[in-house]
């Protein structure tokens, strides 16, 4: 291990390898929080709450739990970062599939169109809740049903919003992107790297 991921320096309340990577990409050394769910349907979306709302209190809902999970847990006082990512068509949250038919049903409606890609980030440094938000434009090309079930049956879009992940086999479906690449993959590093700096924490 680097002198950079030498010393524990963050939470991290996700289980997402994606954002694991990305974290270590950059030289964070972190600890995931792996804190209980709430009981319910997971993350649902508020009556006449928009979308843009929705994964920003996400994001924060998370950071809460994890802050007081820590608390809880008399875990060591450092700061904790939470991410959400959410697509968006046309106003509508596109979540993560129920089974094969949601994930087929959500690629064909994401096919040949330009959706958004809402990632928000919240840490808390101890003190206070710092949030962000990343929005990303992405074009996805024309696909044929063929290709959205040779896709489904290779697994990947389980458990990713919108049923598709950028860095894997779909990063051949995406014909355009406006923002952030990493914001796709669920952590915008531009926005958390401000957030941590906020917080007190050396970006190496």
């Amino acid at each position: 291990m680097t002198d950079t991921v030498s010393a524990l320096r963050l939470y991290l309340a996700s289980a997402s390898p994606r954002r694991r990577e990305l974290l270590t990409q950059i030289g964070l050394a972190h600890e995931v929080l792996l804190v209980p769910a709430p009981p319910g349907e997971d993350e649902p979306q508020h009556p006449g709450e928009s979308a843009a709302d929705y994964v920003q209190r996400t994001a924060r809902d998370k950071a809460l739990r994890g802050r007081d999970w820590m608390q809880d847990q008399n875990l060591p006082r450092l700061p904790l970062l939470a991410a959400d990512t959410t697509v968006i068509l046309s106003g509508e949250v596109l979540g993560k599939p129920a089974d094969r038919d949601d994930a087929m049903r959500i690629l064909r409606a994401l096919s040949g169109s330009t959706h958004q890609v809402h990632t928000a980030v919240a840490v808390w440094t101890g003190e206070q809740l710092l949030e962000a938000v990343s929005i990303t434009e992405v074009r996805m090309r024309e696909l044929t049903d063929e290709e959205i079930g040779r896709y489904c049956d290779s697994g990947e879009p389980f458990g990713k919003a919108g049923a598709y992940g950028i860095q894997g086999l779909a990063g051949t479906f995406i014909s355009h992107i406006a923002g952030s690449y990493t914001g796709v993959m669920g952590l915008p590093l531009f926005e958390t790297a401000n957030l941590l700096r906020a917080a007190g924490i050396q970006i190496p």
